[in-house]
């Protein structure tokens, strides 16, 4: 299994004859407005251009997860996004709870049970509830899933999905033990309210719940997430996670072995 981070929360997973694209944002540079009001150094998003080979990867691509995309979610399915599944016929996972959303873009949908395992590919998928911002900014947000992959003869793999760290995650964590884990790591905040993702301190608690090893990603594409991947690279050796925590640049290839 390989899996290539392209941009924010879009990755891309390699198993076999399968390549899975996750939360495609596509949408060129600045193409789309600034997630940070009220101040007065505002940038379009997202920040950075896609890597030079996503065309070459994209044309690969089999089949697509989406965690979460109702409420303006554009990081994670925009309409760059939306179009190009369409307009290749890529079979879209995502939870029931999207489903008749995603139908009504015209993308062809296979509805996932948060209730009970699903069949996936030739293993299976389980879903894990986020939490995406707490207090009045949660109540706003549109809280999705993190998906739980268990391919045949492939390493477990947890992408958690734009969320806190919450209880509910922490407990999966520790009682499933993923080989690895994707999860966001920019400390995502508007101008009201706290972080609505793991930041920094957060995502490194995962590494000391989690007995695998954690990719590290939503960095350095929106301008509303402030945590650097040279602050958490430098915070992760600190605390002796090298070899086990990675915060992939754009463009970057990881190969999962099985642990």
């Amino acid at each position: 299994m390989k899996i290539t981070q392209l941009r924010n929360a879009t990755i891309v997973i390699e198993s076999g004859e399968n390549v899975i694209l996750v939360d495609p944002m596509l949408a060129p540079k600045a193409a789309i407005p600034s997630l940070k009001y009220f101040t007065g150094n505002n940038r379009r998003n997202p920040l950075v251009a896609m890597p030079e080979a996503t065309d070459e990867i994209l044309n690969r691509v089999t089949h697509c997860l989406i965690t979460h995309c109702q409420k303006g979610h554009f990081d994670h399915l925009d309409r760059a996004g939306t179009k190009w599944l369409s307009e290749n016929k890529i079979p879209v996972f995502c939870s029931e709870q999207d489903a008749d959303f995603l139908q009504k873009k015209g993308l062809d949908i296979r509805p996932l049970s948060a209730e009970t395992k699903n069949l996936f590919l030739s293993g299976s998928i389980n879903l894990v509830p986020c939490l995406h911002g707490k207090g009045f900014i949660g109540k706003l947000m549109a809280h999705g899933y993190g998906f739980f992959i268990q391919l045949e003869n492939e390493p477990s793999l947890y992408i958690t999905g734009d969320t806190v760290l919450t209880n509910e995650v922490k407990s999966f964590i520790s009682e499933n033990q993923p080989s690895w884990i994707v999860l966001p790591a920019g400390g995502a905040r508007f101008n009201l309210g706290g972080d609505i993702i793991m930041g920094k301190e957060e995502s490194l608690q995962v590494a000391v719940i989690s007995k695998g090893r954690i990719i590290a990603n939503h960095l350095e594409a929106l301008d509303h997430c402030p945590v650097t991947r040279t602050e958490l690279k430098i915070e992760a050796v600190k605390r002796r996670f090298n070899g086990r925590f990675f915060v992939p640049d754009d463009g970057e290839s990881i190969n999962l072995a099985r642990i």
